[in-house]
Protein backbone atom coordinates (compact mmCIF):
# COMPACT_ATOMS: atom_id res chain seq x y z
CA UNK A 1 0.00 0.00 0.00
CA UNK A 2 1.58 3.48 -0.75
CA UNK A 3 2.37 5.96 1.68
CA UNK A 4 0.09 8.75 2.12
CA UNK A 5 0.74 12.12 0.59
CA UNK A 6 1.89 14.73 3.14
CA UNK A 7 0.93 18.48 2.57
CA UNK A 8 2.13 21.31 4.49
CA UNK A 9 0.41 24.24 4.42
CA UNK A 10 1.22 27.88 5.71
CA UNK A 11 -1.89 30.09 6.99
CA UNK A 12 -4.27 26.76 8.06
CA UNK A 13 -6.05 28.89 10.08
CA UNK A 14 -7.12 31.68 7.60
CA UNK A 15 -10.14 31.38 4.83
CA UNK A 16 -8.36 29.23 1.86
CA UNK A 17 -5.92 27.42 4.61
CA UNK A 18 -9.16 25.44 5.54
CA UNK A 19 -10.87 25.23 2.65
CA UNK A 20 -7.88 23.79 1.35
CA UNK A 21 -7.03 21.07 3.98
CA UNK A 22 -10.87 20.09 3.63
CA UNK A 23 -9.76 18.94 0.27
CA UNK A 24 -6.33 17.75 0.44
CA UNK A 25 -8.19 15.68 3.57
CA UNK A 26 -10.97 14.47 1.03
CA UNK A 27 -8.07 13.12 -1.35
CA UNK A 28 -6.40 11.15 1.40
CA UNK A 29 -3.70 13.44 2.53
CA UNK A 30 -1.97 13.94 5.60
CA UNK A 31 -2.05 17.44 6.41
CA UNK A 32 0.57 19.32 8.18
CA UNK A 33 -0.23 23.27 9.52
CA UNK A 34 1.73 25.52 10.88
CA UNK A 35 -0.01 28.22 13.24
CA UNK A 36 1.64 31.06 15.26
CA UNK A 37 1.21 30.69 18.74
CA UNK A 38 -0.97 33.31 20.29
CA UNK A 39 -2.44 34.25 23.80
CA UNK A 40 -6.10 33.63 22.28
CA UNK A 41 -7.98 30.74 19.87
CA UNK A 42 -7.91 31.63 16.20
CA UNK A 43 -8.63 27.83 14.46
CA UNK A 44 -12.32 28.70 14.10
CA UNK A 45 -11.93 27.99 10.70
CA UNK A 46 -10.68 24.34 11.18
CA UNK A 47 -12.39 23.37 14.89
CA UNK A 48 -14.43 20.77 12.55
CA UNK A 49 -11.52 19.11 11.29
CA UNK A 50 -8.86 19.78 14.56
CA UNK A 51 -8.21 15.92 14.98
CA UNK A 52 -7.75 15.11 11.55
CA UNK A 53 -4.80 17.43 10.91
CA UNK A 54 -1.42 18.24 12.87
CA UNK A 55 -1.08 21.56 13.56
CA UNK A 56 2.71 22.72 14.33
CA UNK A 57 4.02 26.22 15.50
CA UNK A 58 6.08 28.14 13.17
CA UNK A 59 6.10 31.59 11.53
CA UNK A 60 6.70 33.18 8.17
CA UNK A 61 9.11 35.41 9.94
CA UNK A 62 11.53 32.99 11.91
CA UNK A 63 13.65 31.39 9.11
CA UNK A 64 15.14 28.28 11.76
CA UNK A 65 11.71 27.22 12.48
CA UNK A 66 11.04 26.49 8.92
CA UNK A 67 14.23 24.72 8.27
CA UNK A 68 12.87 22.78 11.18
CA UNK A 69 9.65 21.96 10.14
CA UNK A 70 10.69 20.92 6.21
CA UNK A 71 13.62 18.78 8.16
CA UNK A 72 11.04 16.86 10.32
CA UNK A 73 7.65 16.51 8.41
CA UNK A 74 9.55 16.67 4.30
CA UNK A 75 5.97 17.07 3.12
CA UNK A 76 5.37 16.49 -0.67
CA UNK A 77 3.47 19.35 -1.69
CA UNK A 78 3.91 22.81 0.40
CA UNK A 79 1.05 25.73 -0.29
CA UNK A 80 2.28 29.12 1.21
CA UNK A 81 -0.95 30.85 2.24
CA UNK A 82 -0.02 32.43 4.85
CA UNK A 83 0.52 36.55 4.74
CA UNK A 84 -0.40 39.50 6.08
CA UNK A 85 -3.47 39.41 3.72
CA UNK A 86 -4.94 42.78 4.00
CA UNK A 87 -4.35 45.11 1.76
CA UNK A 88 -5.62 48.50 3.39
CA UNK A 89 -3.30 47.09 6.55
CA UNK A 90 -0.24 46.93 4.40
CA UNK A 91 0.24 50.63 4.26
CA UNK A 92 0.37 50.83 8.71
CA UNK A 93 3.04 47.59 8.67
CA UNK A 94 4.86 47.83 5.54
CA UNK A 95 8.09 46.87 7.04
CA UNK A 96 5.87 43.39 8.56
CA UNK A 97 4.15 43.04 5.11
CA UNK A 98 7.30 42.74 3.39
CA UNK A 99 8.91 40.18 6.42
CA UNK A 100 6.18 38.01 6.10
CA UNK A 101 4.91 38.35 2.50
CA UNK A 102 8.18 38.58 0.80
CA UNK A 103 11.02 37.58 3.01
CA UNK A 104 9.38 34.48 4.25
CA UNK A 105 8.43 32.85 0.77
CA UNK A 106 12.24 33.17 0.07
CA UNK A 107 12.76 31.96 3.99
CA UNK A 108 10.14 28.60 2.96
CA UNK A 109 11.59 27.95 -0.51
CA UNK A 110 15.51 28.42 1.13
CA UNK A 111 14.36 26.06 4.07
CA UNK A 112 13.18 23.77 1.62
CA UNK A 113 16.22 23.49 -1.10
CA UNK A 114 18.72 23.48 2.24
CA UNK A 115 16.76 20.56 3.33
CA UNK A 116 16.78 18.98 0.11
CA UNK A 117 13.12 18.05 0.66
CA UNK A 118 11.75 17.00 -3.38
CA UNK A 119 8.03 18.62 -2.70
CA UNK A 120 5.94 20.98 -4.86
CA UNK A 121 5.10 24.09 -4.27
CA UNK A 122 2.41 26.35 -4.27
CA UNK A 123 3.13 30.45 -3.95
CA UNK A 124 -0.90 32.16 -3.42
CA UNK A 125 0.03 35.30 -5.85
CA UNK A 126 -2.28 37.98 -5.79
CA UNK A 127 -4.60 39.76 -8.63
CA UNK A 128 -2.93 43.02 -6.71
CA UNK A 129 0.14 42.38 -8.13
CA UNK A 130 -1.05 43.97 -11.50
CA UNK A 131 -2.48 46.75 -9.14
CA UNK A 132 -2.78 49.84 -12.15
CA UNK A 133 -2.92 47.25 -14.65
CA UNK A 134 -1.86 48.35 -18.21
CA UNK A 135 -4.75 45.73 -19.97
CA UNK A 136 -8.02 44.73 -19.21
CA UNK A 137 -8.86 41.87 -18.42
CA UNK A 138 -5.44 40.77 -16.73
CA UNK A 139 -3.62 37.30 -17.39
CA UNK A 140 -0.52 35.85 -16.69
CA UNK A 141 1.58 37.81 -19.33
CA UNK A 142 0.34 41.51 -18.22
CA UNK A 143 2.78 43.37 -16.56
CA UNK A 144 2.56 44.03 -12.67
CA UNK A 145 2.01 47.64 -11.10
CA UNK A 146 1.55 46.85 -7.59
CA UNK A 147 -0.13 49.97 -5.95
CA UNK A 148 0.13 48.84 -1.62
CA UNK A 149 3.33 47.58 0.01
CA UNK A 150 1.03 44.00 -0.03
CA UNK A 151 1.34 44.22 -3.71
CA UNK A 152 4.59 44.97 -4.16
CA UNK A 153 5.84 42.26 -1.82
CA UNK A 154 3.56 39.43 -3.28
CA UNK A 155 5.32 40.71 -6.71
CA UNK A 156 8.72 39.63 -4.73
CA UNK A 157 7.20 36.26 -3.87
CA UNK A 158 5.79 35.64 -7.68
CA UNK A 159 9.47 36.46 -8.62
CA UNK A 160 11.38 34.01 -6.33
CA UNK A 161 9.52 31.45 -6.64
CA UNK A 162 9.56 31.29 -10.79
CA UNK A 163 14.06 32.06 -9.42
CA UNK A 164 13.73 29.09 -7.64
CA UNK A 165 11.95 26.94 -10.30
CA UNK A 166 14.60 28.40 -12.80
CA UNK A 167 17.59 28.21 -10.58
CA UNK A 168 16.91 25.00 -8.97
CA UNK A 169 14.83 22.80 -11.14
CA UNK A 170 12.18 23.37 -8.02
CA UNK A 171 8.43 22.48 -9.10
CA UNK A 172 7.44 26.19 -8.02
CA UNK A 173 4.19 27.19 -9.24
CA UNK A 174 2.46 30.52 -8.66
CA UNK A 175 -1.29 31.19 -8.68
CA UNK A 176 -2.14 34.61 -9.58
CA UNK A 177 -5.71 34.29 -7.78
CA UNK A 178 -8.37 37.12 -8.44
CA UNK A 179 -10.66 38.44 -5.07
CA UNK A 180 -11.84 35.06 -3.77
CA UNK A 181 -14.78 35.52 -0.58
CA UNK A 182 -16.35 32.75 1.57
CA UNK A 183 -18.36 33.07 4.64
CA UNK A 184 -15.25 32.44 6.00
CA UNK A 185 -13.62 35.47 5.47
CA UNK A 186 -12.19 37.74 7.49
CA UNK A 187 -14.54 39.98 8.85
CA UNK A 188 -12.54 42.97 7.87
CA UNK A 189 -12.95 42.14 4.41
CA UNK A 190 -14.80 44.42 2.27
CA UNK A 191 -17.17 41.54 1.30
CA UNK A 192 -17.77 40.29 5.00
CA UNK A 193 -17.88 43.39 6.34
CA UNK A 194 -20.87 44.20 4.21
CA UNK A 195 -22.42 40.68 4.94
CA UNK A 196 -22.28 40.56 8.46
CA UNK A 197 -23.44 44.33 8.85
CA UNK A 198 -26.50 42.86 6.50
CA UNK A 199 -27.08 40.31 9.73
CA UNK A 200 -26.41 42.54 12.31
CA UNK A 201 -28.93 45.12 10.56
CA UNK A 202 -31.45 42.52 10.28
CA UNK A 203 -30.88 41.56 14.19
CA UNK A 204 -31.33 45.16 15.34
CA UNK A 205 -27.70 44.79 16.53
CA UNK A 206 -26.13 47.37 14.02
CA UNK A 207 -27.76 50.47 12.32
CA UNK A 208 -24.93 52.08 10.34
CA UNK A 209 -21.86 50.72 7.94
CA UNK A 210 -19.28 52.72 7.12
CA UNK A 211 -17.85 52.37 3.97
CA UNK A 212 -14.69 53.64 1.73
CA UNK A 213 -14.66 53.68 -1.49
CA UNK A 214 -17.49 51.84 -3.51
CA UNK A 215 -16.17 52.73 -7.22
CA UNK A 216 -13.63 50.21 -6.75
CA UNK A 217 -14.61 46.53 -9.19
CA UNK A 218 -12.95 43.54 -8.18
CA UNK A 219 -13.70 39.71 -9.84
CA UNK A 220 -14.73 38.05 -6.90
CA UNK A 221 -15.36 34.32 -6.74
CA UNK A 222 -15.82 31.44 -4.54
CA UNK A 223 -12.71 30.96 -2.37
CA UNK A 224 -12.98 26.94 -2.46
CA UNK A 225 -13.19 27.05 -6.16
CA UNK A 226 -9.86 28.55 -6.04
CA UNK A 227 -8.04 25.99 -3.59
CA UNK A 228 -9.08 23.51 -5.78
CA UNK A 229 -7.39 24.92 -8.53
CA UNK A 230 -3.95 25.34 -6.04
CA UNK A 231 -4.96 21.52 -5.59
CA UNK A 232 -4.63 20.95 -10.00
CA UNK A 233 -1.57 23.64 -9.97
CA UNK A 234 0.29 20.86 -8.45
CA UNK A 235 -0.45 17.72 -10.21
CA UNK A 236 0.57 18.76 -13.42
CA UNK A 237 4.01 17.22 -15.55
CA UNK A 238 5.25 20.81 -15.60
CA UNK A 239 5.39 23.94 -13.29
CA UNK A 240 4.07 26.85 -14.99
CA UNK A 241 1.98 30.02 -13.89
CA UNK A 242 -1.54 30.64 -13.82
CA UNK A 243 -4.51 33.03 -13.32
CA UNK A 244 -7.41 32.10 -11.38
CA UNK A 245 -10.60 34.57 -11.67
CA UNK A 246 -14.17 34.67 -12.92
CA UNK A 247 -14.14 37.05 -15.88
CA UNK A 248 -16.71 39.15 -14.60
CA UNK A 249 -16.33 42.44 -12.46
CA UNK A 250 -18.54 44.37 -10.13
CA UNK A 251 -18.19 47.46 -7.45
CA UNK A 252 -18.19 47.96 -4.45
CA UNK A 253 -21.27 48.84 -4.60
CA UNK A 254 -22.73 46.58 -6.72
CA UNK A 255 -21.32 44.34 -4.00
CA UNK A 256 -23.49 46.26 -1.66
CA UNK A 257 -26.84 46.38 -3.67
CA UNK A 258 -26.88 42.43 -4.10
CA UNK A 259 -26.65 42.20 -0.47
CA UNK A 260 -28.98 44.45 1.18
CA UNK A 261 -31.51 43.86 -2.19
CA UNK A 262 -31.43 40.16 -0.84
CA UNK A 263 -32.12 40.69 2.85
CA UNK A 264 -34.95 42.94 1.58
CA UNK A 265 -33.02 46.22 2.42
CA UNK A 266 -32.08 49.74 0.79
CA UNK A 267 -28.24 50.18 1.36
CA UNK A 268 -28.67 53.88 0.91
CA UNK A 269 -30.62 53.92 4.58
CA UNK A 270 -27.37 52.07 6.21
CA UNK A 271 -24.00 52.94 4.17
CA UNK A 272 -22.38 56.03 5.49
CA UNK A 273 -18.53 56.81 3.36
CA UNK A 274 -15.98 57.60 5.73
CA UNK A 275 -12.36 58.82 4.69
CA UNK A 276 -10.45 56.41 7.29
CA UNK A 277 -11.25 53.29 4.61
CA UNK A 278 -9.29 54.93 1.68
CA UNK A 279 -6.29 53.79 0.58
CA UNK A 280 -3.45 55.75 -0.02
CA UNK A 281 -3.18 54.55 -3.54
CA UNK A 282 -6.53 52.79 -4.91
CA UNK A 283 -6.71 50.25 -7.58
CA UNK A 284 -9.42 50.92 -9.74
CA UNK A 285 -10.29 47.66 -11.71
CA UNK A 286 -9.15 44.01 -11.63
CA UNK A 287 -10.91 41.21 -13.81
CA UNK A 288 -8.82 38.56 -14.46
CA UNK A 289 -9.04 35.72 -17.75
CA UNK A 290 -8.20 32.22 -16.32
CA UNK A 291 -8.53 30.99 -20.31
CA UNK A 292 -4.89 29.46 -19.61
CA UNK A 293 -6.01 27.57 -16.29
CA UNK A 294 -9.21 26.30 -18.40
CA UNK A 295 -7.22 24.92 -21.11
CA UNK A 296 -4.49 23.17 -19.39
CA UNK A 297 -6.09 22.30 -15.82
CA UNK A 298 -9.53 22.20 -16.58
CA UNK A 299 -10.15 24.55 -14.04
CA UNK A 300 -12.84 27.31 -14.05
CA UNK A 301 -15.07 28.71 -11.38
CA UNK A 302 -18.54 26.96 -10.34
CA UNK A 303 -19.99 29.92 -8.02
CA UNK A 304 -21.08 33.19 -9.23
CA UNK A 305 -21.31 36.74 -7.85
CA UNK A 306 -25.13 36.79 -7.02
CA UNK A 307 -24.63 33.52 -5.52
CA UNK A 308 -21.45 34.10 -3.98
CA UNK A 309 -22.83 37.06 -2.08
CA UNK A 310 -26.58 35.00 -1.32
CA UNK A 311 -24.30 32.39 0.04
CA UNK A 312 -22.49 34.79 2.63
CA UNK A 313 -25.36 37.12 3.27
CA UNK A 314 -27.21 33.48 4.55
CA UNK A 315 -24.29 32.12 6.56
CA UNK A 316 -23.99 35.84 8.35
CA UNK A 317 -28.11 36.08 8.59
CA UNK A 318 -27.67 32.81 11.05
CA UNK A 319 -24.45 33.95 12.94
CA UNK A 320 -25.68 35.38 16.27
CA UNK A 321 -24.26 38.84 17.74
CA UNK A 322 -22.47 36.24 20.78
CA UNK A 323 -21.27 33.52 18.00
CA UNK A 324 -17.41 34.02 17.84
CA UNK A 325 -16.70 35.20 14.18
CA UNK A 326 -14.01 33.92 11.92
CA UNK A 327 -10.96 36.63 12.18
Amino acid sequence: MAAKRKAFITGITGQDGSYLAEILLEKGYDVYGMIRRSSSFNTARIDHIFGDIELVFGDLTDASVLNQLMRTIRPDEVYNLGAQSHVRVSFDVPEYTADADAMGTLRLLDAIREEGVECRFYQASSSEMFGQAAEIPQRETTPFHPRSPYGVAKVFSYWITRNYREAYGMYAVNGILFNHESPRRGPTFVTRKITRAVGAILRGEQSELRMGNLDARRDWGFARDYMDGAWMMLQGDEPDDYVLATGETHSVEDFLEEAFAYAGLDWHDYVTIDPRYFRPSEVDILIGDYSKAKEQLGWEPTVRFQELVRMMVDADRERSATEENYV
